[in-house]
């Protein structure tokens, strides 16, 4: 094995983590945050993309694009001149090239040529679990990020809480025998000596399988560096609730008043059931629990993930219903693309105008063009030179912030907001029956709205360092955090000292030149886990920083996130403000001010079992200025501007 940190210089740094008290934010220097620009797509963005749904999907091949009223379900021909950017089956972009160790797919080695320090140690020096809760907002906030994240993104050949078909590992944390020939995809993760699982059940390993990449697919030949495939559509357009292809789409559908197919049971809606329970909720207890079919693979992987799946679904069932009342003459494609091109468009107005403002600060959303003020007109701002791909380091490490504002134990919630007892999430991680038991599903939705969440900090939660992801029977499971840190390497992400540079501050040539942005007790840490400044992984020295204010997050990852979610609107000619009469998709301006009431919070009302009292702020905890109060009193969307106007031939009307 490669030689690594002194681990005992390791096991100090983790005791005095684990003393220390935390006293807020560190002090910042605020001045250093450069005007983000929107440079030329082709500066940065990989060329090998391909189209296709199958993971044998050949390569560049351009789709076919008709002049359709509705986005397709892949996200291809949204730019009519680059019809594959944004498409599903294509490669994540890049702000900065990947430092593969062979210049062509190598993880990433420290500047001297040696070995990065294990990423169970950093994840265990950097990320300990010390429990500081958020005073402001819900774990809503949490778990709509990580909605948004499976609509954008899902990197090819990862599993989520599905064990992995190729094992790196012993089915009990073992490395494998030097006789087996290991798959070239394997890149496990080591756990160092005195590690607390390896004390207490002697693992040494931790499965981890390297994202498919276009070299895997024969996309690109020679010396060109490999680029990372996501399998679903790059936009914000609920492809986790529809599907990324026809076909899936078709299995998702009743193709009868426009709805989605549905499960009953004990009177109320849940999605649809698995064929094949035991092979896709790995955890259950019975192939007779629930297990449910949705748009995304993930769908089973936490209850609250599950939750917010079948509350999108139920709303467009709701939507379609009501489209099909008004209009009885409009057939099942018209009501079902209706109805989710509306669902699209509030998720749309909910992510950039609720949600990002919390993570992003609106003083910075107004600044660059995220959010305007419309004065009840439309937004043309579509730009059909600006690629919506998804940026790797927004991907791999910028949007996995949320990560440490998981909660390891979910309340559930009465109608009073009294607490009716909780769930252990790692007892729940791919089993999603304990939504269907009691009144858990409003209990749950209820909790979404009511528990805090994690404070913003470098400070995780052990279900998810030491227990993500634990099968029946296991003492322990995966590290969430580890796995940020390997995937990072998996993809050879820039340094954080370059992202550094992109973004706007200085280069460090020193560790103490971090300081700028980073407290002196995790530079030190830094200083004592790599060898330079530019070994630090973007992955861990951005996820330290201390947060810019009015954010949650730091001014790297706020760098990163804010070009991102730039691009995500200015490149989606179908993004919900577009009235230009040649691209957009197609609201009125009446109809665009009525979906401008959605919000988070009448959603969870309008698709609870019997959710009664909700906040305006949902994201936010219930205060004096942000009271409970009747759902019926939240706006919501008046649907009546969908009833299409007949027309009659004029001796109908005499």
């Amino acid at each position: 094995m490669a030689s690594y940190t002194d681990l005992k210089l390791i096991c100090l740094i983790i005791a005095l983590t684990n003393a220390q008290s935390y006293h807020g934010k560190a002090p910042f220097i605020t001045s250093y945050i450069k005007e983000f620009f929107h440079p030329s797509p082709s500066a940065y963005f990989p060329t090998g993309n391909e189209q296709s749904s199958s993971e044998e999907a050949q390569c560049e091949i351009e789709p076919t694009c008709t002049d359709a009223k509705y986005r397709s379900y892949d996200g291809s021909c949204n730019n009519r001149i680059n019809p594959t950017w944004g498409a599903a089956q294509t490669t994540f972009a890049r702000l900065l090239p990947p430092q593969y160790a062979d210049g062509i797919s190598a993880p990433p080695v420290a500047k001297s040529g040696n070995e990065l320090p294990l990423a169970r140690v950093v994840s265990l020096t950097l990320f300990p679990d010390i429990k500081y809760i958020d005073p402001r907002f819900t774990l809503a906030v949490m778990q709509y990020g990580q909605i948004i994240t499976h609509d954008m993104d899902l990197a090819a050949g990862t599993t989520q809480s599905i064990p992995h078909a190729t094992r790196c590992c012993t089915n009990d944390g073992q490395l494998l025998s030097s006789d087996l020939i290991i798959p070239s995809s394997c890149f496990a993760i080591l756990l160092p000596e005195g590690d607390p699982q390896t004390l207490k059940s002697n693992k040494k390993c931790m499965n981890f399988v390297r994202t498919i990449t276009n070299r895997d697919r024969n996309c690109v030949s020679g010396t060109e560096p490999a680029e990372q495939i996501s399998t679903v559509s790059h936009f914000v357009d609920l492809s986790l609730v529809y599907g990324n292809t026809p076909q899936v789409n078709g299995q998702l559908r009743e193709f009868d008043g426009g709805r989605l197919l549905i499960s009953e049971r004990n009177g109320q809606v849940w999605l649809p059931q698995q064929s094949n329970v035991s092979a896709v909720c790995t955890n259950v207890q019975s192939s007779n629990e629930p297990c449910y079919l949705a748009g995304d693979v993930r769908v089973n992987q936490n209850p609250q993930l599950t939750l917010l799946q079948t509350i999108l679904l139920r709303e467009h069932n709701r939507l379609a219903y009501a489209l099909s009342q008004l209009n009885p003459h409009w057939d099942d494609e018209t009501v079902f693309q209706e109805a989710r091109k509306i669902n699209i468009a509030q998720h749309q107005h909910i992510t950039y105008y609720e949600y990002l403002p919390l993570l992003l600060g609106v003083t910075n959303l107004f600044k660059n063009g995220l959010v305007h003020h419309s004065d009840g007109d439309y937004v043309n701002d579509y730009n059909e030179n600006v690629d919506p791909t998804i940026i790797n380091e927004h991907a791999t490490s910028a949007f996995r912030f949320f990560h440490n504002l998981i909660v390891g134990f979910l309340n559930l919630v009465t109608e009073h907001r009294e607490v009716n007892g909780n769930i252990r999430l790692s007892d729940w991680f791919n089993r999603p029956a304990i939504l269907e038991e009691r009144d858990n599903f409003d209990e749950l939705t209820r909790s979404l709205s009511t528990q805090a969440q994690r404070k913003s900090t470098q400070f995780v939660d052990s279900e998810i360092t030491q227990f993500l992801f634990r099968q029946p029977k296991q003492l322990y499971g995966a590290d969430l955090k580890a796995t940020d840190i390997q995937r990072a390497r998996d993809h050879a992400l820039a340094s954080y000292n370059d992202l550094r540079v992109f973004c706007g501050l200085r280069r460090a040539r020193t560790f103490e030149d971090f300081l700028d942005v980073i407290s002196p007790e995790n530079v030190a840490k830094l200083a004592a886990l790599y060898e330079h400044p530019d070994d630090v992984e973007l992955s861990a020295g951005s996820a330290v920083e201390a947060l810019v204010p009015e954010t949650l997050v730091g001014p790297v990852n706020l760098c990163i996130l804010t070009e991102q979610f730039y691009r995500t609107r200015i490149g989606d000619r179908f993004f919900y403000e577009n009235g230009a009469p040649d691209t957009g998709p197609g609201f009125s301006l009446e109809q665009l001010n009525e979906i401008r009431k959605a919000s988070f919070a009448r959603w969870l009302c309008d698709n609870g079992n019997n959710v009664e009292l909700m906040q305006v702020r949902a994201f936010e905890v219930v205060t004096e200025s942000n009271p409970l109060g009747p759902c019926e009193n939240l706006p919501s969307i008046d649907l009546s501007l969908w009833k299409e106007k007949k027309y009659f031939p004029v001796w109908l009307t005499k």
